[in-house]
């Protein structure tokens, strides 16, 4: 199963402030690790949320919001992509990884929707459908 892995935001990454060598080393030999053992498919850190756009869809309607952001923790601040065989293994890997920031700082694990999971959307919408919606 895939899995995307959520950095949330501390209010030092959205102040710009960023990880200390040592935190950097501890996540290159942490990324190290999953790609050796096949689990890290993509992975990246994000700028904060004043270098972000908003989109907002009302209806028909779109609108444009300039960064920042409130609340910080609502935000991310990286992600990675992980191939694992159950939401367990997700998990065993993601407390093993570092705290990048001073602090308190969390880790949202979400699996993708997979083939298996959009059946019956996937049938309906005819051959090619997986490689347009981007469904495994």
């Amino acid at each position: 199963m895939r899995v995307m892995v959520f950095v949330k935001a501390t209010e030092d990454s959205e102040k710009g402030t960023p990880p200390t060598m040592e935190a950097f080393e501890a996540m290159e030999r942490f990324n190290e690790e999953l790609a050796a053992a096949g689990v890290l498919l993509a992975g990246a850190g994000l700028k904060s949320s004043a270098e972000a756009k908003r989109i907002v869809y009302e209806g028909a309607d779109r609108s444009v919001v300039d960064g920042p952001f409130a609340e910080a923790r609502e935000l991310v601040a990286g992600f990675s992509i992980w191939e694992v065989k159950d939401m367990d293994e997700a998990v065993a890997w993601a407390k093993r990884g570092p705290n990048l920031m001073p602090g308190r700082s969390e880790v949202e694990i979400r699996p993708f929707f997979e083939a298996t999971d959009m059946a019956e959307v996937l049938g309906a919408l005819g051959d090619g459908a997986r490689e347009k919606l981007g469904v495994a």
